[in-house]
């Protein structure tokens, strides 16, 4: 990695920049002096967001559209030719679970491929569209949003599963693909994540919040810091001999794998006694 790529002048592409994970992410990279182009679904608070990074003295740009039609990524493409004809950084955040049933066998060929747009496909899309411009400078960083539901069992959500586990299988066939063009591929995989889309009080469904500390190791839900942090390390010169891999930031959930703190407060046990 050069200096062109450790410079303010960085320019960083965020799907699904708006709110909630992808929203931290992008004003990070606005805070941190990047000059970030946020692609949202949702007008309004991609407005927002530009409004705030705006006032706060950052550089933002803002493409509404879906990320998983053509037209979008069209339009991201033009958004950078005429903005800055450069991207240091691209994040693929966009990712959802809920179009399909939760019981496989009831869910249709049409909800499957519903998720393998919104999960993956736009993936390899955004990605072949933006790459050239990394090939061209022979450097780059790119950072995808898997889930640790890609490592371990999730009933109700096997077909998203499966696509976010491309998503890391992408990102590691990817990062050695790319290595020898000087651009770095990794992923995060988050959970349980407190945001506007999955609200604490949605995951704890009336549960005492006091739960939380047998649930899981952290003992609470991850803020949306918690992971723009981590994919702001990714895409620095700290992360420059990191590539091919995907962090989970899950609080140890994945970790843990299905250990669960004791209801008296030592020990651990794998059959949970607390509802």
């Amino acid at each position: 990695m050069d200096a062109a790529d450790v410079s303010p002048a960085r320019t960083v592409v965020v799907t699904g920049g708006a709110l909630g994970i992808g929203g931290a992410i992008t004003r990070r990279f606005a805070r941190d002096g990047d000059r970030v182009i946020l692609v949202d679904i949702d007008e309004a608070a991609a407005r927002t967001a530009h409004e705030e990074i705006r006032t706060a003295g950052g550089d933002c740009t803002v493409v509404v559209g879906d990320i998983t039609r053509d037209e979008t990524v069209d339009a991201l493409r033009a958004a950078v030719e005429a903005g800055h004809g450069r991207v240091d950084v691209l994040v693929n955040n966009v990712g959802d679970f809920r179009p399909a049933k939760s019981f496989f066998a009831k869910s249709s060929a049409s909800q499957w491929d519903r998720l393998h747009e919104l999960n993956l496909r736009h993936v390899f899309t955004v990605t072949h569209a933006l790459l050239p411009w990394m090939l061209a400078r022979g450097n780059g960083v790119i950072v995808n949003v898997s889930t640790v539901e890609a490592f371990r069992g999730i009933p109700g959500h096997a077909v998203y599963s499966a696509y976010n586990a491309g998503v890391s299988a992408f990102t590691k066939s990817l990062a050695v693909e790319l290595g020898p063009s000087g651009i770095r591929v990794n992923a995060i995989a988050p959970d349980l994540a407190d945001t506007k889309q999955t609200p604490a009080a949605l995951m704890l469904a009336g549960r005492d919040p006091a739960l939380l500390r047998s649930w899981l190791p952290a003992g609470r839900f991850g803020i949306p810091e918690d992971f723009s942090g981590v994919v702001a390390f990714l895409a620095s010169p700290d992360a420059a001999f990191i590539t091919g891999h995907t962090i989970p930031v899950d609080g140890g959930t994945l970790a843990a794998s299905g250990w669960y703190g004791k209801a008296g407060g030592r020990g651990w046990t794998n059959l949970p006694d607390q509802a």
